[in-house]
């Protein structure tokens, strides 16, 4: 049974009331794919790495997320080099074919360089990398544009996708009542050593920010923050847990969430499972 919960997020929340009425027909959620970075926190704890959604962006303006961004064509391609879990293995816990987990981990490991810098990727023998130079940044920004593939990358400097550094964490589907829809699968990934996480400040974010997942929330129930209802949840789930490895410990079962909205008295209501624990 589905509890309501007001929507009330600054821009997003000015506009919850029209996007609740809804097309007459709703439109396909393209699959996408979200990152959540980690590191360890002092003296204990995680810190989570965010970045600030642009005001000029037609989805979720001004709000802090994670690094994601829709699976495109290319994230498809079989000649992506491979290590870690089959992506029939991936396929199991996301609920999907292999073929689709193996494009959203590659969607996965693609925004995740082109948005923070860091690569989740190895040499052959599971010797590190450390993306850190000019060269680098280069690569970052072709990515970023369509003028380098992943695969190519990766075959270029011969590295191999590590999709053991990922967890699938959750599922969650943009309600029928947006235009833009997006069926998202979250994963988490400790920052690999030698590697930071850094915000270009340009493209759809302006700043990133390493957060304790608690303070996140602080920040948005106090208004000084604008978070999605994923990403407000992911982080209530990430506060209960003592340190990076309880997290990427998690075999969690991906079950599909997709929120409802309604509007009621003037005001836009979001309906969730009532096993998901809201925190704003």
């Amino acid at each position: 049974m589905a509890r309501r919960l007001l929507w009330r997020y600054g821009v997003i929340g000015e506009r919850a009331g029209d996007a609740a009425a809804g097309p007459s027909v709703p439109a396909v959620p393209r699959d996408a794919a979200t990152v959540m970075l980690l590191r360890p926190a002092q003296p204990g704890g995680v810190e989570v790495f965010m970045l600030r959604r642009v005001r000029a962006m037609a989805f979720a303006p001004g709000a802090h997320v994670f690094p994601g961004g829709s699976v495109d064509a290319g994230d498809a391609d079989p000649a992506v080099g491979w290590t870690g879990p089959p992506a029939a293995e991936f396929g199991r816990w996301l609920g999907t074919s292999a073929d689709d987990a193996r494009a959203l981990v590659c969607a996965a490991v693609r925004e995740t360089f082109e948005e923070s810098g860091v690569l989740l990727a190895a040499h052959p023998g599971g010797a590190p990398v450390v993306p850190d130079g000019d060269d680098w940044d280069r690569d970052r920004a072709d990515l970023a544009r369509g003028a380098v593939s992943l695969a190519g990358m990766l075959r270029r400097r011969g590295l191999l996708l590590h999709a053991g550094l990922l967890t699938p964490w959750a599922r969650w589907i943009t309600p029928e009542a947006e235009p833009r829809r997006f069926d998202a699968r979250f994963f988490a990934a400790a920052v690999p050593p030698g590697q930071r996480a850094a915000s270009t400040g340009a493209g759809e974010a302006d700043r990133g920010v390493w957060l304790r997942p608690a303070a996140a929330i602080e920040s948005a129930r106090a208004g000084e923050m604008t978070l999605l209802p994923p990403t407000a949840v992911t982080l209530h789930e990430f506060a209960s847990y003592g340190g990076v490895a309880q997290i990427l410990g998690q075999r969690r079962k991906i079950v599909p969430i997709m929120p409802g909205m309604t509007v009621e008295g003037g005001q836009a209501w979001l309906t969730l499972p009532e096993d998901v624990e809201f925190p704003l």
